[in-house]
């Protein structure tokens, strides 16, 4: 096959990439300039995508013996990701850059020039893998390296792209092996540290930065009841769930932490309240995909596990589609859970799709059995 593989400049990519080589795929290797400084820097394992990053893809692609490009794709990525974070904060949502990236950038966009330029499939060092299922149809499953799997942000995934990526090291049980491997490969890359934090907020201020994006617009911070607790320089600056720098004054009657509850950006208003008004039981989001083959019967309740963080825990779940709506309702309530998230379905170890959170409903609130059939046209 024509590869293109995509070399952030980590030890993952390169890994991929040189894997990808060595089973005689025809490779060239591309890296992807996002930010609009080019002369951006890394700083520690903080930031991506960086001239840093650029220059060690290059080295390993020299390494490997392939062909290297660098294209600019800051203008798509702008708009796309780092515009649309900011509107979504400023909406009062929560939202997941990395989830938008690889739904516009690394597997639509790119996916979409290397098509055209004649590849046949683009190659990541994500760590998830793609097998035939019993029915011939491309699934997308978990990486057995649970600590490191990255399923859930490839969940946004179509059954279309899943024809046309390739993750070599997916099926890889452990980092460290990778590293090694890339030791024994001799790129340079093998003990660079992982980024991590958002990538275009390379100080890893969210709340700085975002001020500076969209001003400061003072506001109050209430309770359930509407009592005024404090004052706040900005509803952006928050999230659902947050504890720590709500700066209130004065402590709760029963003494407890109090949590972000609500975001009302048109108010500008922050609600916050007890831990136990956080318990969400019910999920509901009316962009949804599937990633592969859809359900037999999506409006038919089926059981599955939902994942509302990268790195969080899969929950028991039911989930159908309700009035347009794939509503997933939790067997546990979930904490801290605000729309913006993404909400990504698995049966077992195989991602079934995902959904943009557009509400979610209080634990007290969702009946105690979800009905077994809510009708196709429900």
């Amino acid at each position: 096959m024509k590869i293109l593989a995509a070399m952030s400049g980590g030890v993952d990519s390169a890994v991929a990439a040189a894997r990808a080589v060595e089973a005689g795929h025809e490779v060239v290797g591309v890296h992807l300039a996002l930010s609009r400084n080019s002369g951006t820097l890394r700083t520690g394992s903080r930031g991506c995508c960086t001239i840093e990053d650029s220059m060690d893809a290059q080295r390993a692609a020299n390494l490997l013996g392939i062909p290297f490009y660098v294209w600019d794709f800051s203008e798509r990525f702008k708009a796309d990701v780092v515009d649309d974070f900011i509107a979504e904060y400023s909406a009062g949502r929560t939202p997941n850059p990395c989830m938008r990236c690889n739904e516009r950038i690394k597997f639509a966009a790119l996916l979409e020039k290397a098509l055209a330029l004649g590849f046949d499939a683009i190659c990541t060092g994500h760590y998830a893998e793609v097998i035939t299922g019993q029915t011939g149809e491309l699934e997308l499953h978990r990486s057995p390296a649970l600590a490191k799997d990255q399923s859930y942000v490839l969940g946004v995934l179509t059954a279309e792209e899943l024809k046309h990526v390739v993750f070599p090291i997916g099926a890889t049980a452990d980092k460290a092996l990778v590293r090694a491997e890339a030791e024994a490969r001799g790129l340079s890359v093998a003990n660079k540290p992982d980024s991590y934090d958002i990538c275009f907020i390379p100080e890893g201020d969210t709340q700085d930065w975002l001020a500076e994006k969209v001003g400061v617009a003072p506001g109050v911070i209430e309770d359930r009841s509407g009592e005024v607790l404090g004052q706040h320089r900005g509803a952006h600056g928050f999230t659902v769930g947050q504890r720590k720098g709500l700066q209130i004054g004065r402590p709760a009657i029963d003494g407890k932490p109090r949590y972000v509850l609500e975001i009302r950006p048109k108010e500008n208003k922050v609600i916050v309240g007890p831990q136990e008004a956080l318990a969400i039981g019910e999920l509901a989001g009316s962009k949804f995909t599937w990633c592969g083959a859809a359900p037999a019967n999506p409006f038919n309740w089926f059981d599955c596990e939902v994942q509302v963080r990268a790195h969080g825990d899969s929950l028991p779940a039911k989930a159908a589609i309700v009035a347009d709506e794939l509503v997933i309702r939790l067997n546990e309530p979930v904490f801290g859970v605000a729309p913006g998230q993404t909400a990504v379905i698995y049966l077992c170890s195989r991602v079934l799709g995902q959904t943009t959170i557009d509400r979610t409903v209080s634990a007290l609130d969702v009946p105690l059995r979800a009905p077994q059939n809510v009708g196709a046209n429900a």
